[in-house]
C-alpha cells in the first residue's frame, strides 16, 4: 500500500482480535529467529515503552499473563511443525522443531507461571527428552552444513564451545582437522557470584572479559592462527575448518571466545560460519 506517498507493508497472517501479549510473544519467540535471551528482553522493553505511547498500560498487569501466552504460542507452533512435518511429510517444517524446543527449555528453566499446571509442564518436559525430537536437532545442523557445502566457493568454519569434562566436540565431516583451544588458564567469570547466571553471550560477561588483557592476547593469537588457516584453505580449495574452545564449565570463557571469533570471521568474503555452544545446549540456554 501507499499512504501519503510512503510504502506500508501489511501482513494479515493469523490476523484477528486478541491479546497483545500473543502478538509480541509470536515475534520474540519465533523459532527460526533464535533470538538470544538478552536481545529478546531488550526488544520486549522497547515494545512496552512504545506501547505506552498509544494506550494506557500497566506493565505488571501485562506481565501476569505474558508468559502464559508465550507457552500458548510455542505449543501452537510445535503443533503446526509436527502436523506439517510428520503427517503431511513436509520435512522442512521439522527443521524448526529444535529451535522451538530451545525456547521451551529456556522457559521451563527460567519462568514460573502464576498457577501450577503439573500435567502440562510434565508433557512439555517429555518433549525435551524425546529421542525422536532430539535427533531432529542433529539433522537440522547436518542439513545446514550440507546447504553451506553446496556453495562451492566458500570455506565453512564450524566453531564450538564445550566443557572439557564432557569430552571433545565430534567432527561429523570426517576431515579430522582443526583447532582445539584450552581457555582454562584465563580468568574465570564463573567463579564470581555476579556472573553465575550469565553466559559468554551476555554483556556483563563480555564487558568483564573485554577488560582482561590476557584474554585479549589469547584471542588475538587465536584469530591470527585461524585467519592464516582460512586463507590457506581458500587457496588450496579446502572447504571445512573446525575450531573449538574448551573451558571448565563451557558457559563463560569458551562461549565468549567462540562468539568473538565468529564475529571476526563473518566479516570475511568466502567464509560461512556455523556456531554451536554444546554446554549451553545441554543447559537449555
Amino acid at each position: 500500500m501507499l499512504r501519503d506517498g510512503r510504502p506500508f507493508f501489511l501482513d494479515y497472517q493469523g490476523g484477528r482480535k486478541g491479546a497483545l501479549q500473543y502478538d509480541i510473544a509470536s515475534l520474540l519467540y519465533d523459532a527460526k529467529a533464535d533470538l538470544p535471551p538478552e536481545l529478546r528482553q531488550q526488544l520486549f522493553d522497547h515494545y512496552i515503552n512504545r506501547l505506552n505511547d498509544f494506550i494506557e498500560l500497566e506493565r505488571e498487569v501485562f506481565m501476569q499473563h505474558y508468559y502464559a501466552y508465550v507457552y500458548v504460542r510455542i505449543m501452537q507452533a510445535l503443533g503446526a511443525y509436527g502436523f506439517r512435518g510428520f503427517y503431511e511429510r513436509k520435512a522442512h517444517f521439522l527443521q524448526s522443531v529444535p529451535y522451538a524446543l530451545k525456547n521451551l527449555r529456556w522457559l521451563l528453566h527460567h519462568i514460573k507461571l502464576p498457577i501450577a499446571l503439573p500435567t502440562l509442564m510434565g508433557a512439555l518436559e517429555n518433549l525435551l527428552v524425546s529421542q525422536k525430537l532430539q535427533s531432529l536437532a542433529s539433522e537440522a545442523v547436518s542439513q545446514k552444513l550440507q546447504s553451506l557445502a553446496s556453495e562451492a566457493e566458500n570455506v565453512i568454519v564450524r566453531i564450538f564451545s564445550f566443557a572439557f569434562h564432557r569430552g571433545l566436540p565430534k567432527d561429523d565431516t570426517e576431515h579430522g582437522g582443526g583447532f582445539i583451544f584450552d581457555s582454562r588458564s584465563l580468568p574465570n567469570p564463573g567463579r564470581e557470584e555476579r556472573f553465575k547466571t550469565f553466559t559468554g553471550k551476555d554483556m556483563p560477561v563480555i564487558d568483564y572479559l573485554n577488560q582482561q588483557e590476557n584474554v585479549q592476547e589469547f584471542l588475538t593469537s587465536v584469530i591470527s592462527l585461524v585467519d592464516a588457516s582460512v586463507s590457506n584453505y581458500q587457496r588450496r580449495g579446502f572447504k571445512s575448518l573446525m575450531v573449538s574452545f574448551g573451558c571448565t564449565g563451557g558457559q563463560h570463557r569458551s562461549v565468549y571466545l567462540a562468539e568473538q571469533l565468529a564475529k571476526r570471521l563473518r566479516g570475511r568474503n568466502g567464509v560461512d560460519v556455523v556456531v554451536r555452544h554444546l554446554e549451553l545446549e545441554n543447559l537449555g540456554k
